[in-house]
């Protein structure tokens, strides 16, 4: 895989795409906001979702709360999802071509929090 610089909700962040087809994952994104890293496998899983009723026409049939639903069994591509900084990082320098050229360094490290209400009180 390599890495790439991308964009996720108007946020600068890395993912990895494969570089072949024997690679395992179809993609990888870190979530910036959550500093999580999320990895899209191969592996299909059937899984249940909520989908909006449709006509013949295929326009959504709306009821007396919105768009009426359905349980629809649709098949998706397992994730994985990656929380500990250490743990994105091994996996990075395991599965991407370009891991010591590319700094993950910027979107890992968390912002400094802005100091409490209470901790400004207490030096007051």
């Amino acid at each position: 895989m390599i890495l790439v610089k991308s964009t996720w909700q108007e946020t600068q962040t890395f993912k990895m795409v494969p570089i072949s087809n024997d690679c395992p994952y179809v993609e990888c994104i870190f979530d910036p906001t959550s500093k999580v890293f999320v990895i899209i496998g191969k592996t299909v899983k059937t899984a249940l979702h909520m989908l909006p009723k449709l006509d013949e026409y295929g326009k959504a049939i709306s009821g007396n709360r919105g768009a009426k639903q359905q349980r629809t069994s649709i098949e998706t591509f397992q994730e994985y999802y990656i929380e500990d900084a250490d743990s994105i990082k091994e996996i990075v320098n395991i599965f991407a071509v370009n891991a010591k050229k590319f700094s993950l360094k910027s979107f890992l490290e968390s912002k400094k929090d802005k100091p409490s209400v209470a901790a400004v009180v207490e030096k007051v």
